[in-house]
């Protein structure tokens, strides 16, 4: 029978084993949690160029073409041939990729969302240069809450939202559009003019920009599609 010292040490060699394992599956586990939230914040700020590169690519279109493009129809397969292109009879939907020569899908694989007012999608009369005015007002507005918000914009002639990491109300390339929208997420997938906009919370992700109507008609100033 070996020395009782001998099992002693072997006990206590088997304790600082455990001791070390424990200590290397926290640090693992804290450092995976680490990475996953860089790459969740490195998602966010791809959404956001992704915006911004949304936005100008609209105001390039406009200044071409005298008008902003229609949306998009929502709920085609991005293998149907009209996926991503405009169709004017709505002016809710998303935004009209391939027209505009853009990415399908946001970071997380959602279309974003976007709505154009008629007035500034509508096909350039004969002899104009311009479906719009420096008097046309848009009508969509955007609140910092659902309830009793105040407008941070208002007047817009279009709105572009991403639906955030979760992704709710979100259309997907199948064009099946991810249910369980709720609350201020739904303002953004509702169809109607106003939608919602501030900082993540837990029950908020969603990203949103829009067309300023000076901007908009100050580039169309520029290149004499307005006066």
């Amino acid at each position: 029978m070996p020395p009782k010292h001998h099992r002693i040490q072997q006990g206590f060699s088997l304790i600082e084993l455990t001791v070390v394992l424990v200590i290397v599956a926290l640090l693992s586990g804290g450092l995976m949690l680490g990475l996953a939230a860089q790459r969740e914040a490195n998602s966010y700020q791809e959404a956001q160029r992704q915006l911004d590169s949304a936005k100008e690519a609209l105001l390039g279109f406009a200044i071409s073409n005298g008008r902003l493009p229609c949306p998009a129809t929502a709920n085609l397969a991005n293998t149907d041939a009209n996926a991503g292109r405009e169709n004017c009879a709505s002016a809710h939907g998303v935004l009209p990729w391939a027209t505009l020569g853009l990415p399908e899908s946001d970071p997380w694989g959602r279309r974003l969302t976007y709505y154009a007012q008629a007035a500034f999608t509508a096909t350039v009369a004969a002899g104009a240069l311009a479906s719009f005015t420096l008097d046309t007002q848009g009508n969509a507005n955007v609140k910092d809450a659902a309830a009793s918000g105040y407008d941070i914009a208002s007047g817009l002639p279009a709105v572009i939202v991403s639906h955030g990491s979760r992704g709710f109300g979100g259309y997907q390339s199948s064009g099946a559009q991810l249910l369980g929208a709720a609350g201020e997420e739904a303002e953004n997938s509702n169809a109607n003019l106003t939608f919602i906009a501030h900082t993540p919370t837990d029950s908020f992700d969603d990203l949103v920009t829009w067309i300023i109507p000076t901007v908009l008609k100050s580039r169309m100033v520029a290149v004499g599609k307005l006066p």
